[in-house]
């Protein structure tokens, strides 16, 4: 079981973050700290402790935007220890996810936090701790795709291959990706841009500038007030003005061919 401490400077936020946490059955203790100054001082104390003493932390999750020292140049001095935690960003702004991932984060969870996500980024700092890969948590992402029909991913240096039929939707993280299937998600270094050529011949078509859809998972096209949206699974996607009239034209050739 993992023993969490949570960062973050704004009291609900923290609270709320907690609160999901300690819900976490993997999860065997977590506490907060309003600041990344407090945050470094109870590392400091857990690092003097040891892997498996009294006052060990396996894993930080860690706000991004904090007055002072902020959660980046935590992560930052962290990276000097020799056995640092695990480190889950967690935080209200997408502009950050390629600094996170070069300094080694497990996980960049966007809030406000679904429960769901939360437990993936759970699920895969359980899976890196043990895989004994503490200090190395974040995975060479991949950018070649050898096999049309599977996108390699990594995790905790084990590379997967996921189906491309699997995919239900692509969401743009900077010069990441993160590819969304029924059961989980799954960070790749390669533009929103390239998987939209590439797929495009697969059914895949963009509705907004942050989000690529597989026409065969949309399970409804809603309209509200104006505004497009589509339902994935029991996810609910804005398309955007430019692109509704061609998802229209798409979906109404499918269910009529």
């Amino acid at each position: 079981m993992l023993r969490a401490l949570a960062v973050d400077d704004e009291r609900p936020s923290l609270e709320e973050l907690l609160y999901l946490l300690n819900a976490d059955p993997r999860i065997g203790s977590a506490e907060g700290a309003g600041d990344a100054t407090e945050a470094l001082r109870r590392i400091n104390r857990a690092l003097e402790s040891g892997p498996d003493g009294p006052d060990a932390i396996d894993v930080v999750f860690l706000d991004i935007q904090m007055p002072g020292l902020d959660g980046l140049d935590l992560a930052r001095l962290l990276t000097g220890f020799a056995r640092p935690p695990l480190v889950v960003f967690v935080t209200a702004h997408e502009d950050f996810a390629v600094q996170a991932f070069d300094l080694k984060a497990v996980d960049y969870v966007l809030k406000p936090v679904r429960r769901e996500r939360l437990a993936e980024a759970v699920r895969r700092a359980v899976e890196l701790r043990a895989a004994g890969r503490r200090g190395a948590a974040a995975p060479r992402i991949p950018v070649h795709e050898p096999d049309p029909d599977h996108i390699p991913v990594e995790l905790g240096g084990v590379t997967r291959f996921v189906a491309v039929d699997d995919i239900t939707h692509v969401e743009a993280q900077g010069d990441y990706a993160r590819l969304h299937t029924g059961r989980a998600s799954h960070l790749v270094r390669i533009p929103l841009s390239t998987l939209e050529e590439r797929w495009r011949s697969r059914g895949f078509v963009r509705i907004h500038r942050r989000h690529l859809v597989a026409l065969r998972h949309i399970g409804e096209l809603r309209l509200d007030a104006g505004t497009v949206s589509v339902l994935i699974g029991s996810e609910e996607l804005q398309v955007s003005r430019r692109h509704a009239r061609e998802l229209r034209d798409l979906l109404m050739r499918r269910t009529t061919s």
